[in-house]
């Protein structure tokens, strides 16, 4: 195995303190002897979500040599809040300590600048590799490999039990809820997240008719028992099919339909395998891959699909039996205009405006609320700005503010509810006057809602139930709170930065330039006057920009993406691999700043 560079891990603090421990706060030196891997995490981002379970099958594994630690590093104000740590721990089903790093503390020790970063520490406690983004179980399994046969020799190596120490459950029917529907007779079709089901509750939103799917973790179609869902979100009623409802049924990156005569539950479209770039975007809707689908909702005569995973929207056409993307370029970001240009981030929320003029969407990460219209898909916003502002404001839409909404329902006078999850409020927009105001607070992580009559039942995903309120003549005004990403700004120097994306290639691999560049580079800013040269696509993952000097601050959005495959020659069929990563660094311009940023792809084996 090749030498490494020797640089000792720092220690692990954060005010929030450990959770899955047992009460015991742990040390690097605890942690002697382990194999350690921390994982620099948030749970707004899914991307992260999508580390934490490509992460399951190596953890189980490597058991007793490989310890996972979770750093939460928040990026919305929401997330600093340690009970919404604890949530998301129990929601996700994390079976690793967490430490809960609400001020950034061993973020910063470790120099990471993405969501997410994997850092491998060493028996020894050395750091050996560093990844940013998603992608990287296989390179990180190889190297955990090595390190045991490296420290076993050596007599470094300890095994046995880690430090995990399971939380205990907590009983009810639901357990953090996603969406809802109400349905024909009365009652609500509830998407049982946490309890990876589905289940129908009567009228009174509380009493339990049945239970659709096993309740454990798995991707199984049949008889209502004998069917398995992974961490179901969005349910949409449909018409006229051998299925009454369509589910995204996100962790298992597909669509299932359920009819709800018999229970039975079949696969729609996906694969159970997770969309990469450079994967087909079109074509037989059991034959491509779908990327966390959030959302679903009937528009333009097909099923939309909220693709958080891809940030972006698709349908699928029940007739055809085939899926398409409709809206997005995979690039996360605000960006309105014709579907085939326009950026999403995490769009999470759909409903359909009672006319079928336009398709209300939810786009979590950019604490927006955007509409596509009907025939042309042209792309609009409503409110919202951008990535990295955030906050509860109301007023005007051009003003006001939301914060990481998962939900959108249309309302019976055609304004729209919003679920706006991590200010624990329902706010409205009223399209007619561009006004935002709130409807109701004190709720708690609410991801969802659903018109019954004159009230709004809620789904009210923390506290594991549906509330029911009136819908208000008049919004309750709260007082205004704006936000930004509290993440430290980078110092940098005027006039040309150098910028780096470091990309090597995992052990026993080589950049793929068998069908043309193996690597793109995607460089904008906010505000866009920040870069008067350099930004915009290209292959190289080394870019000069030129500052603009009247502009002292700002974000760099950079998007790369390296292809990797097996070196060896006498493979026959390599095995290849998409690196990927989106970077959001805020920059501030001054006199001793530097003048080159470097971010790492991935990285592997240094010395």
């Amino acid at each position: 195995m090749a030498s490494r560079a020797r640089v000792r891990a720092p220690e692990l603090v954060g005010k929030g303190g450990w959770l899955n421990t047992g009460g015991k706060d742990l040390t690097l030196a605890d942690l002697r002897g382990k194999i350690v891997l921390l994982d620099f995490w948030t749970f707004c981002c899914i991307n992260c979500l999508h580390v934490l379970d490509e992460l399951r099958e190596l953890e189980e594994a490597h058991r007793e040599t490989l310890v996972i630690i979770g750093v939460h590093s928040p990026k919305f104000v929401h997330e600093a809040e340690h009970q919404a740590v604890v949530d998301a721990v129990a929601r996700y089903e994390v079976e690793h300590p967490v430490l809960d790093d609400p001020e950034l503390a061993t973020w910063k020790q470790y120099a990471v600048r993405a969501w997410p970063t994997l850092v491998v520490v060493d028996p020894e406690g050395y750091v050996v590799a560093q990844h940013a983004g998603e992608g990287h179980a296989h390179a990180i399994a190889a190297l955990v490999e090595e390190l045991e046969a490296e420290h076993g020799a050596k007599g470094t190596l300890r095994r046995g039990d880690g430090p995990y120490v399971a939380p205990k459950a907590a009983p009810g029917a639901l357990k953090f809820p996603g969406k809802a529907v109400r349905l024909p007779g009365g009652g609500f079709l509830v998407a049982d997240s946490g309890h990876h089901s589905l289940v129908e509750l009567a009228a009174d939103g509380e009493t339990v008719v049945r239970r659709i799917g096993g309740g454990e973790r798995g991707f199984a179609d049949g008889k209502a028992e004998d069917a398995r869902f992974s961490e179901p979100q969005g349910v949409a009623l449909v018409d006229g099919r051998p299925y009454d409802v369509v589910v995204a049924d996100t962790v298992n990156h597909a669509l299932r339909g359920v009819n709800l005569a018999t229970g039975e539950v079949t696969t729609l479209a996906g694969t159970g395998r997770q969309w990469w770039q450079n994967s087909a975007t079109s074509g037989p809707a059991r034959e491509v891959d779908l990327s966390s689908p959030w959302d679903v909702a009937w528009f333009d005569g097909r099923v939309w699909i909220a693709m958080a995973g891809t940030h972006q929207l698709w349908s699928f056409d029940p007739e055809a039996g085939t899926v398409q993307v409709e809206a997005g370029t995979t690039n996360e970001g605000l960006v309105d205009g014709p579907a085939a240009e326009a950026w999403f981030a995490q769009p999470s929320g759909l409903a359909t405006a009672a006319d079928g003029s336009r398709l209300w969407v939810a786009d979590s990460e950019t604490s927006a609320v955007r509409f596509v219209e009907a025939g042309t898909h042209e792309v609009r916003t409503a409110v919202g700005t951008g990535l990295f502002d955030f906050g509860h404001r109301d007023g005007d839409a051009t003003q006001a503010l939301l914060q990481h909404p998962l939900g959108v329902t249309v309302l019976p006078d055609g304004s729209v509810a919003i679920a706006d999850t991590y200010n624990h409020a329902l706010r409205r927009f009223d399209p007619g006057t561009g006004q935002v105001s709130t409807l109701a607070t004190d709720l708690r992580e609410p991801s969802g809602a659903v018109v019954d009559g004159d009230e709004i039942v809620v789904v009210e995903s923390a506290r594991h139930r549906l509330t029911r309120l009136r819908l208000p003549e008049e919004a309750v005004q709260v007082e205004a709170a704006a936000h930004r990403t509290q993440r430290p700004a980078t110092e940098i120097a005027g006039g040309t930065l150098a910028l780096d994306v470091v990309f090597t290639p995992p052990a026993g691999q080589k950049l793929d330039e068998t069908y043309g560049p193996a690597t793109r580079l995607l460089v904008s800013s906010t505000p866009p006057e920040l870069i008067l040269e350099g930004a915009g696509p290209d292959t190289a993952l080394r870019r000069a920009l030129t500052l603009n000097p009247d502009v002292t601050e700002g974000v760099l959005h950079v998007s790369a993406m390296a292809a990797s495959c097996d070196a060896d020659p006498a493979i026959e069929f390599p095995t290849c691999h998409v690196h990927q990563q989106d970077w959001g660094v805020p920059v501030r311009v001054t006199d001793g700043g530097t003048d080159r940023l470097a971010l790492v792809l991935a990285g592997m084996d240094e010395g």
